[in-house]
């Protein structure tokens, strides 16, 4: 029998998982688990939990919880030599990766039932500074929105916070001098921000990078230039329908490795939490975990 590990953050989507997880326990198990699981109580709480239920031996890790709680799952096993599957049950407020791999949102039954009938494939992974993510990795002023909006406000009305805080933060965005290299390419100049993407959904827009993969060993980097408010509304309304990347103010490529210097003060957002200072290099990890991914997901891998 193999063992699954649930590892929850209870605080997450209006704390909806932990009245389910009885529920949940009970399909693990039915599908042939021996389950147990850990709720956790802290920030980077899920990073020692995962390390142990590695070392532990067990086959399967279940994240529950949002693009955080996930991120520290991959914290938690990316460095060790023998890592198990990682399943995600999405139960945060974007739920980025989770929609990337083809996971039901806000219904944790049914992303159950596609975890326990999907297939595990090997995806990358980016680390940074000695820290890993699985969706996106970014500075600029507006990237910090992710962390800045309170947790309580977030499980009160979920991805509305967000935008509510974008809209208090819109007036004092200003352009920060950098230099991004990228696969020996060099950009230098004033930016808005940069991205670092694994897949295709960042912050709930499904097209900010339309053409990612998941398996390629490849990011997909976006700069947008220095631009005045006008012109950053104009661009976020393009981004809404991905025809965004043709803009003059963007540059959208690929790369392997991508190397940020910055002239002023920087902070750096993995997986939309706070995750130090800037700079850095973005190294893309090819393939470097298993998850488990929808069954129509990982046809589309195989066909990539």
């Amino acid at each position: 029998m193999q063992r699954a590990r649930i590892i929850y953050n209870p605080t997450s989507g209006r704390e909806a998982f932990k009245k389910q997880l009885p529920d949940v326990l009970q399909k693990f198990e039915q599908a042939g688990y021996e389950t147990s699981c850990h709720a956790t109580t802290c920030e980077g709480d899920a990073i020692e939990a995962a390390t142990l239920a590695a070392k532990r031996g067990f086959d399967l890790i279940v994240a529950a919880g949002g693009d955080g709680t996930i991120n520290e799952v991959v914290n938690g096993v990316a460095g060790l030599d023998v890592r198990p599957k990682i399943a995600v049950i999405p139960v945060g407020t974007t739920n980025d990766f989770a929609r990337a791999i083809g996971i039901p949102l806000n219904n944790v039954q049914q992303a159950v039932d596609v975890i326990l009938k999907g297939e595990a494939k090997k995806i990358d992974i980016g680390q940074v500074n000695g820290q890993y993510f699985i969706n996106i990795a970014g500075g600029g002023r507006l990237t910090e929105l992710t962390y800045e909006v309170p947790s309580k406000l977030k499980t009160m009305v979920g991805q509305l916070a967000y935008y509510l805080k974008g809209m208090e933060m819109l007036p004092s965005i200003r352009p920060a001098e950098v230099a991004i290299e990228y696969d020996g390419k060099l950009f230098e100049g004033e930016i808005m921000l940069f991205l670092v993407s694994l897949t295709n959904s960042v912050g709930g827009f499904e097209k900010l990078a339309p053409d990612s993969k998941l398996n390629d060993g490849m990011f997909d980097l976006l700069i947008l230039k220095k631009t005045n408010l006008a012109e950053f509304i104009r661009i976020a309304t393009l981004a809404l329908r991905g025809e965004h990347i043709n803009d003059d103010h963007i540059i959208y490529t690929t790369a392997n490795r991508v190397k940020v210097i910055n002239r002023d003060k920087m902070q750096l957002n993995l997986d939309g939490e706070y995750g130090g200072l800037l700079p850095g290099e973005f190294v893309n990890m090819y393939q470097h975990i298993e998850f488990v991914v929808s069954n129509e997901k990982a046809r589309v891998l195989d066909e990539e």
